[in-house]
């Protein structure tokens, strides 16, 4: 017996977010399946944590806190 695998959505997708030039903000989105990998990207960029990028995963919320935003953040 082969049963195919649910996919995981979004629950809730990102919201567009106003900032300040240098101060940090946190971008969430909620996944229907708890714990499933999420790759942040900036375009075609794949983000990898950093001093300026921070990843944070707790049950279906997955969260990117980007440090010091800039312009080239958008």
């Amino acid at each position: 017996l082969c049963v195919p695998a649910v996919p995981v959505l979004f629950k809730q997708a990102l919201k567009n977010t106003d900032i300040e030039e240098g101060k940090s903000v946190s971008l969430r989105c909620e996944l229907t399946k708890a714990d499933a990998t999420v790759v942040w990207k900036k375009g075609e960029a794949r983000l990898q944590a950093s001093a300026k990028y921070e990843m944070k995963q707790k049950g279906t919320v997955a969260e990117l806190v980007i440090h010091n935003a800039e312009p080239e953040d958008a």
